[in-house]
């Protein structure tokens, strides 16, 4: 397993390593002067020119990547071109708002993903489950900006549960950060625990048609320890589900942080997107691909403690 993890690391290192390298001249090319979007199309070719000179981009190309990388693997992004603050500080400030929304909505697609999902499988045809069916067509076909409106609507302005927009920190008010991340992860989660219900409800349903069940039962195991062992052995679908939503769901954030107004870094990509911000943008970048490395070493090492057929010795 150490072996496995070490190779794992590695292959996540060689593709944060690639996609900074890519969005880097992407950047560039899409970005081809970014002074215009800093100052706007007023500023006067002298104003531009001494932008330029400020930010190094009227240095050559190749010579501007290996200083920002060379920085870079000392994370440090360097500064942003439209405050000129360090990239770094910005991203320590909105990287925990936009955590705080997506892991919410990983724990509630979780939890009520694999409730249904269980039930469904285990009683599949019942009354409960063409309910949940029903309600999963429903759910998978509304857009995503339409229910966080509906949210804020019914919990926020008619009965005043939650805070329409805005975010509270932890630090300042456990209720109130709790109140003020609810709705945004709401709505993030809906579109998930229809998938992950439907990849349990397969795999159970595959499992309790299994040689093993019967025989586990036949040997008087309780109907609580059996579901357990069937939950054991489906749960690799629903795990694998999960860890692709968290992945989405940080690109999902730049909808619903706009709709909530949340300072994270769906906010600020935004913002860096239309300010042409390229130091900003590399640094969200290398944030992200680095929590999809996490996130995918942390599901095969669950995936490895769940069911023994994958670990690696």
């Amino acid at each position: 397993m150490l072996v496995f993890t070490a190779k794992r690391v590695l292959s996540g290192i060689l593709l944060l390593v690639a996609v900074s390298i890519g969005t880097f001249f992407l950047a560039h090319l899409a970005i081809s002067d970014p002074t215009a979007a800093l100052l706007g199309t007023t500023a006067s070719p002298a104003q531009q020119a001494a932008l330029a000179e400020k930010i190094g981009i009227d240095r050559p190309l190749l010579v501007q990547f290996w200083d920002w990388l060379s920085h870079a693997v000392l994370l440090d992004f360097g500064v942003s071109w439209r405050n000129f603050q360090p990239v770094a500080d910005q991203l320590a400030i909105k990287v925990p708002v936009t955590l705080s929304v997506v892991t919410a909505a990983t724990l509630i697609t979780a939890v009520i993903g694999i409730v249904f999902g269980m039930i469904t499988g285990l009683s599949p045809g019942t009354w409960f489950d063409r309910i949940i069916k029903g309600v999963s067509v429903v759910l998978f076909a509304l857009p995503g900006f339409w229910v966080s409106l509906v949210l804020v609507i019914w919990f926020a302005v008619q009965l005043r549960w939650f805070p329409a927009v805005g975010y509270v920190s932890p630090s300042q008010s456990v209720d109130g950060w709790v109140r003020s991340i609810t709705l945004p992860a709401i709505s993030l989660a809906l579109g998930g625990i229809v998938a992950v219900s439907e990849q349990l409800r397969n795999a159970v349903i595959a499992q309790t048609r299994q040689d093993w069940v019967r025989t586990l039962r036949s040997r008087g195991l309780s109907s609580a320890r059996v579901n357990l062992h069937i939950l054991r052995n489906a749960s690799p679908a629903a795990l694998t589900v999960i860890a692709l939503m968290f992945v989405g769901l940080l690109s999902g954030a730049i909808v619903v942080e706009q709709i909530f107004s949340l300072p994270g870094l769906g906010q600020l990509t935004n913002q860096s997107s239309q300010n042409g911000d390229i130091p900003m943008l590399l640094g969200i970048t290398v944030i992200s691909i680095v929590f999809v490395v996490l996130i995918n070493l942390l599901l095969d090492l669950v995936l490895g403690w769940i069911n023994p057929k994958v670990r690696v010795s």
